[in-house]
């Protein structure tokens, strides 16, 4: 059994208020969970108005499999043009 996880921090340059940042990181949140089939939360900054930190994870019988569901994971927040991506730290275990 392998575990893949992965933290990255976004900056959000256009909120202007916690509603604002909380329907974003939801958004992406849920829809990284039902594309990816990776557990998904916020995990730092809560409470900062224009940063967040996302954490995920990925249990696989494979390093690569969990590797490679990250990566697309990672790809897809890239790609949203809501945010940007500021800081990746990635690991398997």
């Amino acid at each position: 059994m392998v575990v893949g996880t992965m933290v990255v921090e976004i900056s959000m340059g256009d909120t202007f208020s916690l509603k604002d940042k909380r329907q974003i990181v939801k958004s992406i949140i849920e829809r990284l969970k039902n594309r990816y089939n990776i557990s998904v939360a916020e995990v730092d900054r809560q409470d900062d108005l224009r940063r967040a930190v996302i954490g995920m994870a990925c249990v696989s019988t494979t390093g690569e499999h969990a590797g490679r569901q990250l990566d697309r994971a990672l790809y897809f927040m890239e790609s949203d043009g809501r945010f940007t991506v500021e800081n990746v730290t990635k690991e398997m275990l």
